[in-house]
């Protein structure tokens, strides 16, 4: 009972403190992202904060079983390091011991893992996109702020407005200056608003004047309008859901069992099946040599997280592909990593055995 409540509450005030530092840094580094994405036009600056959130959603199941394994990994190597595993393998407890109380700590985050993974993630990549998509199909126009230039997508026009009304449609003081193929022009309008035809959207400037040049001729023509139709050809935001599988509900993605659907799920429960594992692997990889002041165990630890990460994503890549099935992935990379994981714990336990045996034989063959 001792053993237990001890453990547990060590482990949980590790992985609080962890998870603070790792989260802090990842929001700083999204935050910065999304701030240069807003800046260079690609996301709306009224959008940055709901953009961020649903990114550090997104990120938030890797970000849990980071902060679970490093915890882990840091709580049994202190342990190790002031002898105090010493003190429990003498008393009879095995490191296979362990797995029950960090189970208990651990399988909340594991619920929260799997709810992330399942639910939420497909959720933020759908909002995530359709964010995108609507800032980027909006109008040249109404993304244009006042007094400021701003390129269009196709990146052949540069708008100016001095003034924008409360209506986002509706401008005064336009300026566009256009470079074509064959021509450059430069228009200027009193006001702006837009207007649909049919299926089309235009751009349609009142009371300006439009300044031509011919690069083939050299020939400037200058005409003045009272009202100018330019077409915009905005088109409606598409459901992100038909475009990428990552924003496609796990239920769905059951449902139809397509390669590029299946490789996606693949990487889904594979997130959810690392981090169990990696609470098992964190517990034979925390052992340390307590004569030695070093964490070397944490920076290898790391190590192996990075490499199975990157297998959950090659194992993604294999199923796309249609290079391998969906059991047999999950069966290689996961399963690998559970019997890996047990048989270090193995291993460690018996660590003792063997080197008295080594030490036995020696001695035998010396004498």
């Amino acid at each position: 009972m001792l053993f237990d409540s001890t453990l547990r509450k060590e482990l949980a005030r590790g992985f609080g403190a962890t998870l603070v530092v790792i989260l802090t840094i990842v929001i700083t580094m999204m935050l910065i992202r999304v701030l240069g994405q807003a800046a260079s036009g690609s996301v709306a600056p009224a959008d940055v904060v709901l953009l961020m959130g649903y990114t550090v959603l997104s990120h938030l199941p890797t970000i849990l079983a980071l902060s679970l394994f490093i915890s882990i990994v840091v709580t049994l190597g202190r342990m190790y390091r002031d002898s105090e595993m010493a003190i429990w393998f003498s008393s009879g407890v095995a490191l296979t011991r362990f797995i029950a109380p960090v189970l208990r700590v651990s399988w909340p985050v594991q619920l929260v893992v799997a709810i992330l993974v399942l639910v939420v993630w497909p959720w933020g990549n759908r909002s995530t996109n359709e964010l995108r998509e609507r800032y980027e199909q909006r109008s040249d126009l109404s993304r244009v702020t006042p007094g400021v230039f701003q390129t269009s997508r196709d990146g052949r026009s540069v708008f100016f407005i001095d003034k924008r009304s409360d209506e986002a449609m509706n401008a005064r003081g336009v300026f566009v200056l256009s470079n074509g193929q064959r021509d450059e022009s430069l228009t200027s309008a009193r006001s702006a608003h837009l207007e649909s035809i049919g299926n089309d959207r235009f751009l349609v400037l009142d009371s300006g004047q439009r300044n031509q040049l011919d690069r083939n001729s050299g020939e400037r023509t200058l005409a003045s309008f009272a009202r100018y139709h330019v077409l915009v050809g905005e088109r409606q935001v598409q459901s992100a859901s038909t475009r990428a599988p990552k924003t496609i509900p796990t239920i769905d993605l059951l449902l139809d069992p397509s390669a590029r659907n299946q490789g996606e799920l693949v990487w889904r429960l594979g997130l959810l099946f690392g981090a169990v594992n990696l609470v098992l692997l964190a517990i034979g990889l925390a052992a340390i040599n307590p004569r030695r002041a070093t964490n070397w165990n944490l920076l290898f630890s790391l190590l192996g997280f990075v490499v199975y990460y990157n297998l959950i994503n090659l194992s993604q890549a294999w199923v796309s592909g249609g290079r391998m099935a969906l059991g047999p992935a999950l069966a290689v990379v996961h399963g690998g990593a559970l019997v890996l994981a047990l048989s270090l714990m193995w291993w460690r336990d018996h660590a003792a055995v063997w080197r008295l045996f080594r030490v036995v034989h020696r001695t035998r063959a010396a004498s």
